[in-house]
């Protein structure tokens, strides 16, 4: 049986969202060396990081919009090359704007082009069947990848410098271009064939400029409580995960005492637990009602988090690795149902939605990045920054299960929106 050119799209997929994935994860793993060479408190390294988190999100809808117009390949290639690209050019600077610049804006930049957006892309072009299950792979490959390189940025970090760790992401980045370029495809129509397990073919997206068409979609999904529900509970997520977890769990294991590599090795724990929990949600969301998977999700969450200051300690004991295990499974098993759910309210626009959506995701995560540096600052602990993630979980529970119960419902809501406008 020949093999469905999706599944290459798929593949090549993967690859370019770990390679993009690479240079997230040196923030969290490089804070103390900054701090100890350039002696720049947390707050200022965190506000480059929550840049980086905010463009990272804020270009996700233009990115989206930008691959209708130009295509796939082009945008993933050029934003890999700008990952390199600010990668490589952080080992020559000397002041904290230059940390901004690169890490906030280049890198910010360049990720986001290859943001979750992407996934939602490729999987409504290529996939009919199997598209939550796809979904959910692609999302452990980002966001597994980020986590996963953490222990090799903070070995090379610890033995040979911060600088020669950023190289090697920089390679990393540089050698995932050429899979980009000569195997990702537009449409199945290129090479002949219909979306996996269509009968046919997908609707093209509606014309128009990037911008204009990235903007409009926000304008009309705007008028609509869904997408308020799912940017809400989406903005929380991203607090509680790379703004909060991904960026600061490290220099907050290390202020009782725990070695930065044993940290990062959690980290790295909490990636390979991300794909079993990622894959299952995208195998889940094709079958359960998406709706009550987000408000478990974020339910669970929110109660591990309330429990974390109390886990940390020197080692990891056994208490820190039942939840490193527990949390890797939820990390961002909120995506697949969160793409359905786009796709289902919004139609053909649902992966330029989702953009806007993922957008908040990131405004969260930026602001929580910058909120637990200043708590940590000003406190001494990031006790309550912990806390207030937790309560916020909650809350994101108590949206998502306030979405439309099903497709009706969504169709009946939308129709509403549109009569009241």
């Amino acid at each position: 049986m020949r093999l469905h050119w999706a599944w290459v799209v798929a593949g090549v997929s993967f690859v370019a969202l770990v390679g993009a994935a690479s240079f997230r994860a040196a923030p969290g793993a490089l804070i103390e060396p900054l701090r100890s060479e350039f002696g720049w408190s947390t707050g200022t390294i965190s506000l480059a990081i929550s840049i980086n988190l905010l463009l990272y999100g804020l270009t996700a809808p233009f990115a989206a919009a930008l691959m209708d117009k130009f295509g796939v390949r082009v945008v993933v290639t050029y934003a890999l090359t700008m990952v390199a690209i600010g990668s490589g050019l952080t080992v020559f600077m000397t002041a904290s704007w230059q940390l901004v610049l690169l890490w906030g804006v280049v890198v910010g930049l360049g990720t986001g082009s290859m943001a979750l957006a992407f996934v939602a892309t490729i999987t409504g072009r290529w996939f009919v069947r199997h598209r939550g299950l796809v979904t959910g792979v692609l999302t452990a490959g980002g966001a597994a990848g980020q986590l996963v390189f953490l222990p090799t940025v903070a070995w090379l970090a610890e033995e040979y410098g911060w600088r020669p760790a950023s190289l090697v992401i920089c390679i990393a980045a540089l050698a995932v271009v050429p899979f980009a370029a000569f195997f990702l495809r537009e449409y199945p129509r290129d090479v002949g064939l219909l979306p996996l397990g269509a009968t046919e073919d997908t609707p093209p997206p509606p014309g128009g400029g990037a911008a204009k068409r990235a903007l409009s979609a926000l304008t009309s999904a705007a008028r609509t409580r869904p997408f308020w529900l799912l940017a809400g509970g989406f903005a929380i997520c991203g607090a509680s995960t790379n703004g909060l977890v991904g960026t600061h769990f490290i220099p907050a294991a290390h202020d009782h005492g725990m070695p930065t590599t044993t940290a990062a090795g959690l980290l790295a724990l909490v990636g390979v637990f991300d794909i079993v929990g990622t894959i299952v949600s995208g195998w889940l969301t094709d079958k359960v009602d998406s709706r009550m998977l987000l408000a478990a999700y974020y339910a669970l969450r929110g109660l591990s988090l309330m429990l974390l200051p109390q886990l940390f300690g020197e080692s990891a004991h056994p208490s820190m690795l039942v939840f490193i295990i527990f949390y890797g499974l939820d990390w961002v098993a909120t995506v697949p149902p969160t793409v359905a759910l786009c796709r289902q309210y919004f139609g053909v626009s649902g992966p330029v939605v989702f953009g806007w959506v993922f957008a908040s995701h990131q405004v969260g995560a930026a602001l929580a990045a910058s909120a637990a540096g200043l708590t940590r600052d000003h406190l001494g602990s990031y006790d309550l920054a912990w806390y207030v993630a937790g309560a916020l979980c909650i809350g994101a529970a108590v949206l998502s299960a306030s979405l439309a119960r099903g497709p009706e419902d969504a169709a009946r809501d939308l129709t509403r929106q549109g009569a009241a406008r």
